[in-house]
């Protein structure tokens, strides 16, 4: 049988609900809070730093982010390491909880599509860390007027909106792995723990990972001459850009720092001509991070589509 209508009516309707549940929910509220102290006091820190330590700078505002103080760490990664845990307790329990609460053969039976359904969640879940950062980027650039008196300059201002679509784009990863591990599980403990479980490998045993693989191939890859190829160095640098975490730390790295030329391996060729430690333009940064943020988004596709077709297999009783 053919559906009727478009498979996505209803979609905002899912999205305004969804995004209505999320900003009033005791969840969101603790989360905000955890992460509106920590971003205030990183970007305190870091402007107390920067006056005791940095002189003459074009890009100053750009150091709120990257400058950390002992024993708080750089504003950035704060962001790294909160992010995820906000969007997977967005989205660790869209799809089984409406089967816990026994709501799902109810919106189901309204003209509402899955595929509406659950890219409205989706979105929505997307949509709130967006409203989250953006309110982030907006306070800790206002304090850093409040604090340093510098506004910034049109060029800071863009990479500034270039880091928010990057964190959103890592932010969207996590949101969807969550998303995913709903979509698998029935119970919501069983998909928060997936989901942490996943998060951990990628920060904190992942480089460990790494280490194994690349010493496990180093007799091969080896120079006959002594030493290590440069073989080496490019299967390293494959292996931990599996992890969206690296990628999401080198987008940041040639964006927040105007002078990083280069996210690999450094040539000589790329060095010819260059003045080192002097910054290169917006646009070549952008294309210098175009495969980090591709990639970001083709994992965000890629677990959309696995949800996509669970979801869909998936047999609905009232």
């Amino acid at each position: 049988m053919r559906r009727e209508g478009s498979p996505w009516t209803g979609l905002w309707t899912v999205v305004g609900k969804e995004m209505s549940d999320h900003l009033s929910s005791a969840r969101m509220a603790v989360l905000e809070a955890l992460i509106l102290l920590t971003a205030l006091g990183s970007a305190y820190a870091a402007i107390q730093t920067m006056r005791d330590t940095v002189g003459q700078d074009p890009f100053l505002f750009l150091r709120l982010f990257t400058t950390a103080r002992e024993p708080l760490p750089s504003f950035v990664a704060f962001l790294s390491f909160l992010i995820p845990l906000c969007a997977i307790a967005l989205g660790f329990d869209a799809i089984n909880g409406e089967y816990g609460r026994r709501t799902m053969s109810r919106i189901l039976a309204q003209p509402i599509y899955r595929d509406a359904l659950l890219l409205g969640k989706f979105l929505a879940g997307l949509f709130t860390l967006g409203v989250m950062l953006l309110a982030l980027w907006l306070l800790v650039t206002g304090l850093g007027l409040l604090l340093l008196g510098i506004p910034p300059s049109g060029e800071e201002v863009l990479r500034g909106v270039a880091f928010l679509v990057v964190t959103l784009a890592y932010a969207g990863v996590w949101l969807i792995v969550a998303l995913l591990f709903s979509a698998i599980f029935r119970q919501t403990a069983t998909a928060a723990l997936a989901a942490l479980a996943l998060w951990l490998l990628f920060a904190v045993f992942w480089p460990i990972v790494t280490g194994l693989i690349v010493d496990f191939f180093r007799p091969e890859l080896q120079s006959p001459f002594g030493g290590d190829s440069a073989a080496l160095l490019y299967l390293q640098q494959f292996i931990e850009r599996l992890s969206p975490n690296t990628l999401y730390g080198e987008a940041t790295l040639a964006l927040l720092n105007p002078a990083t030329r280069t996210l690999g391996p450094v040539l000589l060729s790329q060095l010819q001509g260059a003045v080192l430690g002097s910054p290169i333009p917006l646009g070549q940064s952008l294309l210098l991070i175009w495969p980090q943020l591709t990639g970001l988004i083709a994992v965000v596709i890629l677990g959309f589509t696995l949800a996509y077709v669970l979801f869909q297999r998936q047999e609905i009783r009232a």
